[in-house]
């Protein structure tokens, strides 16, 4: 198999030769989350995506040292450097220390991506601690006279560094369309330029989260933190950054700019987004209604939802579109999802338990190569998971005796199965319908059922006995007294 990988690089626009840095590891960094509240349907996504990229480079070989940051000082509310710090609002709101907000939705989110499977990174640093890494950075950028100070905050000079780079070669942008988002200029605003951004912002006295620093009390820009730690823990310049497209700008644009004016190079070789998860063709949003928490898909407790959804529900259904594409969340396209992936499974569980024939039909030796090439074409899992499909049907013929699979293609089939949908996919094989839960449960409360009326039988009970039969008629179940025992079934002539 060639593992020749294939990129899609945002910054040039096409897909690009994977060529990674030097050893010892292959860097991979990508935007966490704010955690000012419950992981959304938006933040499953990212997490899935670069799951699957982490998985996939491990597959192939490669060491991969993935750093995932957790934003936790220094989102304002609007991304023109105004309003209140995200997590210092909802601590002001519920009366409690910022980091104790933090390390409640830190948990709730980590306890949402074990439930999809998502793999810890290799680091998941948080901001603020490493502010000190964020100070130097800003103080490098100022020292390399593409920063001011006004008043004890610092802005990056976007029209100075323009002079000599271009900002904007991520997002296609030129810094004079750059007005909407940003406050105009008005003779009492600290910034020289709208586009301009903050590496450090001066503490107001109200403010909780504040650090000393060479121009006073204050805290860092959201941009800031993640050039500072990925430079920390991958290197001044690393493999491939990830994130969502929202995050294309400002953020990570900003990005690019710092890591230029500290280091003199583009941090990134590969830039990779993820495209956005649209419910019923609209935006997600809380003022749409339609702002939907993972808890609430697995409970089923919102609105928008006809009834809960199983995580792995969830994350097949993410990996059915390729992370370029808009997906758009629907009860009937989780339902779509739902039966596919249970499919998928039964077809694995199937292929654990087929005899195999002396001979085969027809040659399924090509299976794992159709899946890879998929996946080495920038990560192509609808592809991949096409192909699964079409093997379903063989699996499904041989079980029904219409084919024959002889042990070795039996044994490829096994292997193939295993090594995408648990392996790359992180499917899991414990997953279980609803309607699956709900016969588990009914046919163990029809064991209990049935040993009591036995119990019965054997005390000479017959009242109860009876009573237990006629019960379960009403409701359509037959029960059937034989030698080895009670046996039920549905019956609509009960």
């Amino acid at each position: 198999m060639s593992q020749s990988l294939y990129i899609y690089n945002t910054l040039s626009r096409k897909k690009e030769l994977f060529e990674p840095l030097s050893p010892p590891f292959t860097g991979l960094y990508v935007c966490g989350p704010t955690v000012y509240g419950d992981a959304h349907l938006g933040h499953a996504r990212p997490a899935v995506t670069f799951d699957l990229v982490y998985r996939y480079l491990k597959h192939l070989g490669y060491k991969v040292r993935y750093v995932r940051n957790i934003t936790d000082v220094g989102h304002l509310e609007s991304d023109a450097d105004e309003g209140e710090d995200k997590i210092a609002k909802k601590a002001r709101i519920e009366q409690l220390e910022p980091m104790e907000v933090v390390q409640y939705y830190s948990d709730r989110y980590h306890e949402d991506m074990d439930k999809l499977n998502v793999l810890k990174p290799s680091i998941e640093p948080r901001a603020s601690g490493h502010i000190i890494e964020q100070i130097e950075m800003a103080r490098a950028i100022f020292d390399a006279g593409l920063a001011y100070e006004v008043n004890g905050s610092v802005y990056f000079d976007v029209k100075k560094y323009n002079e000599s780079h271009h900002y904007g070669k991520l997002s296609g942008r030129a810094i004079e369309d750059m007005q909407a988002g940003s406050r105009e200029l008005d003779g009492q605003g600290e910034k020289r330029h709208p586009a301009d951004f903050a590496l450090w912002k001066k503490a107001s006295p109200q403010h909780i989260m504040r650090w000393p620093s060479p121009w006073g009390e204050g805290f860092p820009g959201w941009h800031l933190e993640c050039s500072a730690m990925s430079a920390k823990y991958l290197g001044e310049r690393f493999d491939i950054h990830g994130g969502g497209m929202d995050l294309l700008f400002p953020h990570h644009e900003c990005e690019i700019a710092q890591s230029n004016a500290a280091y003199g190079q583009d941090a990134v070789r590969y830039w990779m987004h993820n495209n956005m998860i649209t419910i019923n063709g609209q935006k997600m949003g809380k003022s749409l209604g339609n702002f939907i928490t993972l808890r609430e898909f697995f409970s089923g407790s919102h609105t928008a939802l006809d009834r809960a959804y199983d995580p792995m529900t969830i994350r097949f259904f993410i990996l059915q579109a390729h992370y370029r594409s808009t997906l758009d969340f629907s009860n009937e396209a989780l339902d779509a999802a739902e039966k596919g992936l249970k499919r998928l499974l039964q077809a694995y569980e199937t292929l654990k338990h087929l005899s195999p024939a002396g001979s085969s039909d027809t040659d399924h030796s090509d299976l794992a190569g159709k899946c890879h090439t998929a996946l080495l074409d920038d990560f192509n899992s609808p592809v991949a998971i096409a192909h699964l499909f079409d093997a379903v049907r063989v699996i499904n013929a041989a079980k029904d005796g219409k084919t024959k699979l002889n042990k070795e293609d039996l044994h490829n089939l096994q292997q193939v199965f295993h090594t995408f949908l648990v392996d790359i996919f992180g499917l899991s094989d414990t997953f279980a319908t609803q309607e699956d839960q709900a016969q588990q449960i009914i046919e163990g409360l029809m064991d209990l059922i049935l040993d009591l009326r036995e119990q019965a039988r054997r005390n000479k009970d017959w009242e109860t006995s009876d009573k237990l039969r006629d019960r379960l008629r009403q409701v359509n179940i037959q029960v059937k007294d034989g030698k080895e025992g009670a046996s039920w079934e549905y019956t609509s002539d009960a």
